[in-house]
């Protein structure tokens, strides 16, 4: 079973004081990496926030939002009416000392200057904080049910792309026997092109084709190719993470590849070996969003 880094989760905690609202967005990254915007109530918690993501959630970008609406004016933002006179002191100074003369609504304006709505000082209610851990835990079950469920669509791509590379494969064998024939007349035609008036050892002849016909030799390449794309598959079953082995795989498959077409020497299997190529680079792509 894989996972894909992409997912999202909502869950909302709604008590007689206040509505509490958990929003967890997830992307692909190399590492953990959390952005998490909280209540100021909340800030001494962020530490316990972040280490329950980060067991949760193991990899991935993730944005989480908790926002909080009151439902009293009680916890309602108040005016600090002290700093708001001294803005009023210092705007209207200002202003006679550039010799205004028309009125303006001062109030308009030091009502966004800083700090002079303040929230009021909150406790932190120990029950409600773990009523909200409850609710995280539900918003992260669901990012997981959302990545699980990307993870299924995933791999249902990757099986497809892997049997292609292993059908392109069984297809090489046919074109072998014809390309080992070419490459002999090949040497033929080349050798006595350059060697009409020399007397040909026929037995130098062979040796030396027999040489060169075992460097071009993809055997061992079409069956370590074979075992490879067999592993990914396996792999793609284990119920833990496996993006990062996944990726280690398709960097040997990679290999295998691009080994047999650095020695095909024969334009079918060129062809093939393009194909495969095509394959595995979309095989590649997707696993960047692979937990």
């Amino acid at each position: 079973m894989i996972k894909s880094m992409t997912g999202f989760g909502k869950d909302v905690l709604e008590n007689n004081k206040r509505k509490i609202t958990i929003e967890i967005r997830t992307l692909n990254s190399k590492q953990l990496d959390i952005n998490l915007r909280l209540p100021q109530v909340y800030r001494q918690k962020e530490l316990d926030i972040r280490n329950i993501l980060g067991k949760n959630i193991e990899r991935g970008k993730v944005d989480i939002s908790i926002t909080m609406d009151q439902k009293n004016t009680i916890s309602a933002p108040v005016i600090d009416k002290t700093l708001a006179n001294h803005y009023f002191n210092e705007l209207r100074e200002l202003s006679e000392s550039i010799e205004q003369t028309n009125k303006y609504d001062y109030l308009s304006m030091i009502i966004k200057m800083p700090e002079v709505l303040v929230p009021p000082d909150i406790e932190l209610d120990e029950e409600e904080y773990e009523e909200m851990l409850s609710t995280i835990n539900n918003a992260i079950e669901k990012v997981n049910t959302f990545r699980i469920n990307e993870g299924k669509t995933l791999e249902k791509d990757f099986i497809f792309r892997i049997n292609n590379i292993i059908e392109l494969l069984s297809k090489v064998e046919k074109f072998e026997k014809n390309r080992t024939a070419k490459i002999k007349e090949r040497i033929k035609t080349n050798l006595e092109g350059f060697s009409q008036d020399i007397q040909t050892d026929k037995n130098r002849f062979e040796q030396e084709l027999i040489y060169y016909i075992e460097k071009l030799d993809i055997t061992e390449e079409k069956i370590r190719l074979k075992k490879h794309c067999d592993y990914f598959l396996e792999t793609l079953s284990k119920e833990t993470s496996v993006g990062k082995k996944l990726g280690f795989i398709s960097q040997e498959i990679g290999r295998e590849i691009n080994t047999m077409g650095a020695k095909a020497n024969d334009f079918d299997l060129q062809q093939i070996v393009v194909l495969m190529k095509d394959e595995l680079e979309k095989i590649k792509e997707q696993l960047f969003n692979i937990l």
